[in-house]
């Protein structure tokens, strides 16, 4: 069995009127996060480290912010389509482990949902999606409020030839 890790990153602004998407849940704060989409941190650092495992580029290769059909799309529409390109190239996920760095909102409350939200996306366990938050002590932009950032990392293992895997049950 051959198993391929990859490392992703995002950071984005806190604006004002904008929602605030991590995971593809909706969470209650003043303010969201400025991107091209819905700007979702978390699902945009688990594309890159999927894409990082094998060695497929980022995010902004296969989905690029100045592409008009990109626009204000669901960032989990992307993560599904990102899964479907792991899954072609003969892998799966799986782990993944993903630390969300916010100083607010306090992100605890949400966890468990934005970990079953991920799970059912990728149409894996719940115990192989590990989703923390952690404040930066009121340190740096993060620190001040200013943005929120993620790293992921993401364990794939190769799809064993004579295992009966469907495909078209994990394209986005």
């Amino acid at each position: 069995m051959k198993y391929r890790i990859g490392q992703g990153f995002d950071i984005h602004q806190l604006i004002e009127d904008r929602d605030l998407i991590l995971g593809g849940v909706k969470i209650e704060h003043s303010k969201g996060l400025l991107g091209h989409s819905d700007a979702d941190a978390l699902c945009h650092a688990i594309i890159d480290a999927l894409f990082g495992a094998l060695a497929l580029g980022d995010i902004g290769q296969h989905f690029p912010d100045n592409d008009p059909q990109y626009y204000g799309c669901d960032s989990t529409d992307l993560l599904k389509k990102a899964n479907y390109i792991v899954i072609k190239s003969g892998y799966k996920i799986n782990n993944i482990d993903a630390t969300i760095k916010a100083q607010q909102p306090r992100l605890a409350p949400f966890i468990q949902q934005i970990q079953h939200n991920l799970a059912d996306i990728l149409k894996l366990q719940t115990n192989q999606v590990s989703v923390k938050a952690k404040t930066m002590e009121h340190l740096d932009s993060i620190g001040d409020g200013r943005a929120i950032a993620v790293d992921a990392i993401v364990l794939l293992e190769e799809i064993e030839l004579d295992m009966q895997f469907d495909v078209k049950n994990h394209q986005g």
